[in-house]
Order: C-alpha cells, then structure tokens, then sequence
C-alpha cells in the first residue's frame, strides 16, 4: 500500500466515524495522547495542520533531561518528577533513550563555588533514585586528559554527571507513539487542519480542511483535546474555550557543525549570559546551542544575532584548530518553547527562571482538554494524565490497564533471533557506523520483522540506497507504506535527520536519492524534489522551513 493510500484511507474515515476523541495536534503531547488512548480502547482521531512533529517537537535539544537547572531555583519537586519520568523513558526504550555524561566546565568567577555545583550533582543523582552512574568532580587535569578540546583559561575544575539523550532525532520519537496509535486503530493524518470548531448536543463538530488538496469536512467526536503546542491559546479562542493557563514564548536555537569531539559526551559550559549552553553528539555532527529569547509569536528564525551569540559562546571555550564560522554550519534547528503560566497572578518578568512544566486542564462541561507546556522528559505523564481525564469524562476504555509504550519484549528477543538466523550483520555496509539488525530495530521496533522478510527473499533490500544517512533500500519502502510521507521534508527532516546532518548541496548529490524518491512519490517523485530544493535554498537570515 502507497503512502498516498494509507494517509487517504485514514482521511476517508474522518468525516464517516463518530470518535470518542478527536485530538488537535501531533506533536510530542498530542502523539502520547493519541498513544495512550487508541491503546486502552479509546475511538481516537488526530489531526495535525501541517507535518506530525512537524514544529516545537523537532526543535528540541534530543535530550531527555531531569532539568538539573531547576535545582537553582529550588524546584525539586519539578526535578523529582523529571527524573523519573527519564528513568521510565530509559526503561521503556533502551534502544533509543541512552545514558549520556555532561562534561561540565566550572569558571572561578561564576556566580555559584564549584563545590555547590558538586554537591547539586549529587543530589540530582539523589532525586534520580541513583539510576544513572554516579557523578564526580574533576580535576584540571582530568579535564585536559579526557576533553583535549576544552579550553580551561580561567577554571578551577569540572563535574560530570549523567543524563539521557535520543539516539535518532525528537521527532522520529514522536513518530514511533503515532504509530502506536495507528497500530491500535487511530485515524491519525499529517496535513489537515482545523479551521473551526463547535459544541453540539453532546458532541464536538470540528471542520477541517486538507492542506494537500483544499477539500473540506467535518468531524465528529464526544471530547476534544487541543494538543496544539504554541497555537493551544489561539485554537482555544476559535472554540471559544477559556483556560485558567496560557503560553509566553522562548526562542531556542541549535547550529548542526561538523563533529568537535569523538567522544561521546555532552559538553556543557555557561554562556556570557550565565545560562547552561551545549555541545551534544549528534552521530557525525555536532549540535551547538542553545539561546533563550523571549519572542511573542510562535513564528521565530534564526538570525544573524544568533548565529553570532552561538559561534562566539562556543568559540570562546574549545581549543578548535580553526574557530567555527557561519561557513560551518551545516543545517539550524529553531522554535519556541511554549512555557505555561496562569492567567492571573503569575508574573513573567523574570521569564527566563520559568520552567517547562506542564498543565493539564479540563472544561468538564463541555468535554473539552488542553494541554499546556512540558517537554518530552515529561510525555509518559502526559499520556496518563489525558487518559483519566477522558475516562473521568464518561468515556469509557475497555482495556484501562493495557501497558502503551515502550519496545516490545518478545518481539524484539524475535526480531534479534531472527536476524541472527540469517546473519544480517554481514550485510552491514563497511561504511555504516552502526549494525544493521540494531539499526532497523531502533527505528522500527516490532515492524522490523517484516523488514527482515523482504531482505530474506531478497537481499539487495538491505543495499545503501542514501549512503551518507545509512537507509537502506527496504526502510524507503517501509516509509512509503506506513509512515504517510507527503513532501520530501517531511521524510529528511522528521522520519530521519539526513537534512540535519548533510547541507542541501549534499543530499542533492546523493546517489539513490531519485529513486528514494521514486518508492516515496511514485511519479510526483521530481516534482516532490523541485518543491524541497526550492524551499530549503535558504538565503542569510531566512526563515527556516519548518
């Protein structure tokens, strides 16, 4: 089945169904929704106007962090809770969400003694139930001898400490809840979006247009959850919902650079500004940032200003033979974080202490969800969350109890047999930095064993077909049929993160593209490719095209 069929198959069910839940958004919060409840029983639907993750979900950090900083501002229940929820992604999926070392450089003249520092690592460890390995003070020395690249002018010693990051990219994780959510019977379509919505009697009408075609329709559900990310307010305002919470805006960017470090660690320094800026791995690339501005839309670039703040800040602490400059960047992440606050009594004049906590709110009256802030350390919860309030809303789950996330057990000891049966290893690429039975399974869990059907009968399915990205010839297929590809964008930049760690230029030259693009698109396969180059040829200060 074409990726043209599923994603029609899905839209055709939309206006012909009553669901139970209809679900705004397909970012992180409205995917574990989605995930949760198609899981448990629940007749879900989901809607997303543009691409799924398709924007605050794939500009994050890819770390999935106990937020150690909250510690300065006395946190520790927000901590507690973080970590936690970090522990449980590592548990669920320990394919994907890894232990990771930050590699912290402490300044003498920062505003906290680095023994305050140690002490804090080590009760974050505490708050982390000691899930991670145990933090430890660095010496000058230690520094110089594991981190040749950090330059220690000015430093008294260091810290390092463990947290968690994503092997792929933010937004692949959100793709594998949708298709948990699609495995359990959810409608979930990318490219449709809704341009109004109503109560009536006992239902919520929402209508709803297809972005690819122009066609309109309406759709029918008993509850509605606005997983909108930055745009919950203004889709709040077009139901005619009142919250008690509302979004500010901080912009954050990264700059994808060429590889600084072998090591597989996070740096972390503190900017001019005094705020914790990154050096994270990020497979043969390296993810610099990130910045903190307020901004009042959800709209953001990045701007020269940036580009400049991020280069300088990192230049400033490693020893690089030659300063990083704007002719190293190879591709830019930017979005905002919608922070949550409350309509009265709360102020954001010292904005940058707020935090990325979450709310949750429900009109029961009018069977009405909204899903305020978080990050996705914190997105198990979420998914909870909207569940008992669904259920507490009289709509029932028949399976209450059904376990609705993380890498299957016995399909995975499965898989891993399998593949060894047939020694797919040995058809590895030389140039690949990762086995291939490791690989398919961390981005597709139980629909691996298919795969492994189609290389068995035949092997030139496990081929390089996009070398420098390490796709092979049977995942293009596998995105065609299930993973509702409709631009070329939506395949490079979400499903994978080939645009995040190859410049334009690059992916243009890369053998196989045409025909990755042929099984994607069929005959539409040179047009998908005009419409991609033309958007992403990114002039200074552009807007990014995401």
């Amino acid at each position: 089945m074409t990726t043209v069929t599923l994603r029609s198959t899905l839209l055709q069910r939309l206006p012909r169904e009553t669901f139970d839940v209809l679900v705004l958004g397909g970012g992180i919060n409205g995917a574990v929704s989605a995930a949760c409840l198609a899981a448990r029983g629940v007749r879900v639907a989901l809607l997303d106007r543009g691409d799924f993750a398709g924007f605050t979900s794939q500009n994050s950090s890819n770390l999935a962090w106990g937020g150690i900083k909250y510690m300065e501002s006395y946190e520790f229940a927000l901590v507690e809770q973080l970590c936690r929820s970090r522990n449980e992604l590592m548990r669920a999926y320990p394919s994907t969400v890894r232990e990771i070392r930050f590699f912290t450089t402490h300044m003498r003249n920062f505003r906290h003694a680095l023994w305050k520092l140690v002490l804090g690592t080590w009760a974050y460890w505490f708050f982390g139930r000691f899930f991670t390995r145990p933090p430890r003070r660095l010496s000058l020395a230690q520094m110089a001898a594991d981190e040749p690249v950090v330059r220690l002018d000015g430093a008294d010693g260091g810290i390092e400490y463990s947290d968690a990051y994503l092997y792929d990219n933010d937004a692949r994780f959100v793709w594998s809840f949708l298709r948990e959510a699609l495995d359990h019977g959810a409608a979930a379509v990318n490219y449709v979006e809704s341009t109004g919505a109503r109560r009536e009697g006992d239902h919520w009408l929402v209508d709803a247009r297809d972005v690819t075609t122009g066609e309109t329709f309406t759709v029918k559900a008993r509850a509605l959850i606005n997983a909108c990310g930055p745009f919950v307010d203004a889709h709040n305002g077009v139901a005619g919902v009142r919250t008690a919470h509302r979004h500010v805006f901080s912009k954050g960017i990264h700059l994808i650079v060429p590889r600084i470090t072998p090591n597989n660690r996070v740096l972390t320094f503190f900017a001019d500004d005094g705020r914790l800026f990154f050096v994270i791995p990020m497979g043969v690339r390296t993810c610099v940032g990130t910045t903190d501005t307020r901004v009042e839309s959800p709209h953001t670039r990045v701007t020269a200003e940036d580009r400049r703040f991020v280069l300088d800040n990192i230049n400033k602490r490693l020893n690089l033979a030659t300063p990083l400059t704007e002719a190293d960047v190879i591709a830019e992440r930017c979005g905002v974080r919608p922070l949550v606050v409350e309509r009265s009594g709360e102020s954001t004049d010292d904005w940058m202490q707020l935090s990325r906590k979450h709310a949750v709110e429900v009109d029961r009256a009018r069977a009405h969800i909204s899903v305020f802030g978080g990050k996705l350390t914190d997105c198990l919860n979420v998914g909870q969350e909207v569940f008992d309030l669904v259920r507490s809303l009289g709509i029932e789950a028949p399976f209450p109890t059904r376990r609705w996330y993380g890498e299957p057990r016995e399909a995975r000891d499965e898989y891993f047999h399998q593949a060894a049966l047939m020694n797919l290893d040995a058809l590895t690429s030389p140039r690949a930095t990762e086995k291939l039975s490791t690989r398919l399974w961390r981005r597709y869990g139980r629909e691996a064993l298919s795969m492994l059907e189609s290389i068995r009968r035949d092997p030139r399915e496990a081929e390089l077909l996009i070398e420098n990205a390490e796709y092979v010839r049977c995942e293009i297929e596998q995105a065609a049929r299930r993973e509702m590809v409709t631009k070329l964008d939506d395949f490079l930049r979400r499903r994978s993160k080939i645009a995040l760690v190859l410049r334009p230029e690059e992916i243009r030259a890369a053998p196989g593209l045409r025909e990755a693009c042929k099984l994607l698109f069929g005959d539409e396969a040179d047009a998908r490719i005009d419409e991609y180059f033309a958007t992403h040829a990114r002039p200074e200060d552009a807007p990014t095209a995401h």
